[in-house]
């Protein structure tokens, strides 16, 4: 078993903590709404495969009142046409940021979404999309273990 980095760096978590917290105030400063923040962090976490992050963001996105149908067609939102302009956006930005180094089409995805957000929101998806990702990397290394959960989302004991 791995050492959480967050246990034995408490200070490094912290301020972790508040850049991200920082980082989500911004962006809603600069016009991404809650859901949009989630979808990044959901879509983010889901390519890098990190269990705790899809966990808990996946609540997260329920509790800002993403349907469930848009949550389970995540992987596939590109496929269906339930996923409006801005949603399409950012989902594209939390990939390209994701799967570095840009690409043609990448890039293109990041010329759409920032004509649809305009600068500032654009720019704030990106970092929204950089900070899940460290956080991605904390979880993936600490190995987090994602704990049972009843309907409710209570950790079933």
């Amino acid at each position: 078993m791995r050492p959480f980095l967050d246990k034995v760096m408490p200070e490094a978590w912290r301020a972790a903590g508040a850049f991200s917290t920082a980082i989500r105030e911004a962006a809603l400063q600069r016009g991404l709404s809650a859901q949009e923040v989630e979808f990044i962090k959901l879509r983010a976490s889901q390519i890098n495969a990190c269990a705790y992050c899809i966990d808990l963001h996946a609540r997260e996105a329920r509790k800002v009142g993403i349907a469930q149908q848009k949550l389970d067609l995540l992987p596939a939102w590109r496929e269906t046409g339930l996923f409006d302009d801005r949603q399409r956006a950012v989902l594209a930005v939390a990939e390209a940021v994701t799967s570095l180094p840009t690409t043609e089409e990448s890039n293109a995805d990041l010329f759409g979404a920032r004509s649809v957000l305009g600068e500032e929101a654009f720019v704030a998806a990106e970092w929204v999309a950089v900070t899940i990702n460290a956080f991605n990397r904390i979880s993936i290394l600490s190995e987090h273990p994602v704990r049972p959960r009843d309907a409710d989302g209570k950790i079933v004991r």
